[in-house]
């Protein structure tokens, strides 16, 4: 047991997906010589460009814009009201995760995708502090991004820690008739969670793992806090990626992980202290809670969790790991969403 204690408190004050001390306002950048050393090469049809924020730090976003060809006319028009996507990672990555597989899929079927690198990971500026930001920080530059970039609500989409920015948003978003308040969270169209934190944080999981599954939350402290991950293929695969994953494409990722990343998203300690997040009325947003069947870091029981605080049935999907935007079958969560937003529609 004290074993199992001194995994717990290494995982809470290390956490499982980012550690350090928090910072209230990003003051200064690191030089570009800081960012990626392996910088991800964009593919056909992206872009990148540098959103500045209020505090002066440049924040990556890659691009590529909705197609609609060899349509009718008609098919056309209703493409054009697509509500344009806005992608959020979590810990360890950054905007080009979403480059990879995701943005190419959705912009196919006519959505304009935004991919964008919190500060402090991928080609983002860093702040001149130990972590990148706080919940709040995180989700103000989004909606920062969000105000002055997009003219139609978007639909964002969240993984791991970047859902509970997303969910921070959520309850701190505002009617477009507000835009001279301060904090102005943008209202949306949508939004959709993917093997999200739960809205309570990820303590519940590391209880649940060191009573249940010792043997696991050692290899999840071991990879996350300890950044295993980053020096181990056959770890980092049973973190992020299923089983069959080829280890060529395991590898490729690990490095651009390892990179991405240049300081933890947030302090854990403070982080849990300001959770859980606030409740939203259930008809507040349209929202799609998804999570995978093969995750290795948020469980059946976290998906459930956060199901129920916004009353809504999240939908699990088979032979699909932690990072079900990059695994091999990444195309089944991928539908699953578009599923969804042509819902949103009706």
């Amino acid at each position: 047991m004290a074993a199992l204690l001194s995994l717990h408190t290494i995982s809470q004050l290390q956490t499982n997906l980012s550690t350090s001390r928090v910072t209230v306002k990003a003051r200064a950048a690191l030089h570009g010589a800081q960012r990626m050393r392996v910088p991800y090469e964009l593919k056909q049809e992206q872009s990148r460009l540098f959103h500045q924020l209020p505090s002066g730090l440049n924040m990556e976003v890659i691009v590529q814009k909705g197609v609609a060809e060899k349509e009718s006319d008609e098919k056309k028009e209703r493409t054009s009201e697509n509500p344009p996507l806005v992608f959020v990672h979590g810990s360890y990555h950054a905007a080009w995760c979403w480059a990879e597989h995701w943005m190419p899929f959705f912009s196919a079927s006519g959505y304009d995708c935004y991919a964008i690198s919190l500060l402090g990971q991928g080609e983002s500026d860093a702040p001149s502090a130990s972590v990148s930001g706080t919940l709040q920080t995180h989700a103000s530059d989004v909606a920062d991004f969000i105000c002055k970039k997009l003219t139609f609500p978007p639909v964002l989409i969240g993984h791991s820690f970047g859902g509970l920015i997303i969910q921070y948003y959520i309850a701190n978003a505002k009617p477009y008739q507000f835009l001279d308040m301060r904090d102005f969270f943008p209202e949306l169209t949508g939004a959709a969670l993917v093997c999200s934190v739960p809205p309570s944080g990820n303590s519940g999981l590391v209880w649940r793992y060191l009573f249940s599954k010792p043997i696991a939350a050692f290899k999840v402290t071991r990879s996350l806090a300890a950044k295993g991950f980053q020096t181990s293929v056959p770890l980092c695969k049973e973190t992020f990626f299923s089983a069959t994953m080829e280890d060529c494409l395991v590898l490729r990722y690990q490095e651009l992980m390892k990179k991405s990343s240049r300081m933890p998203l947030f302090d854990l300690r403070k982080l849990n202290a300001a959770l859980p997040v606030p409740s939203v009325p259930k008809s507040a947003i349209e929202l799609l809670v998804l999570g995978a069947n093969d995750d290795f870091i948020v469980d059946a029981e976290g998906l459930k969790e956060t199901g129920r605080f916004y009353g809504v049935s999240p939908i699990c999907v088979e032979a699909v790991a932690h990072d079900m935007m990059l695994d091999c079958l990444w195309d089944k969560g991928a539908k699953v969403i578009l599923s969804w937003l042509k819902d949103l529609k009706k």
